[in-house]
């Protein structure tokens, strides 16, 4: 199946904050460890960011929630809430 770019990101900003939540932590504090700012953390949650992601920027990021990165491109869960 074809989707628009627009599903990918989505996909990847869904679960950046889904993990961040379940692991109790701020915007700011997975900034922090993930060695980038706030702002970039909040811009990728907000959808205002639409072709920013790096790998290296998603690789920091998995790596601050302590996942493998692949976890940030599975799209079940954001296939079943948007049921």
């Amino acid at each position: 199946m074809k989707h628009a770019d627009n599903y990918y990101f989505d996909i990847i900003r869904h679960n950046i904050k889904k993990y961040r939540k379940l692991r109790n932590l701020t915007q700011q504090q997975l900034a922090d460890k993930a060695g980038l700012t706030m702002n970039y953390i909040s811009k990728i949650e907000s959808q205002k960011m639409q072709r920013g992601f790096t790998i290296v920027s998603l690789t920091r990021i998995a790596d601050a929630l302590e996942l493998d990165i692949k976890y940030l491109f599975d799209d079940e869960n954001v296939k079943k809430s948007a049921k």
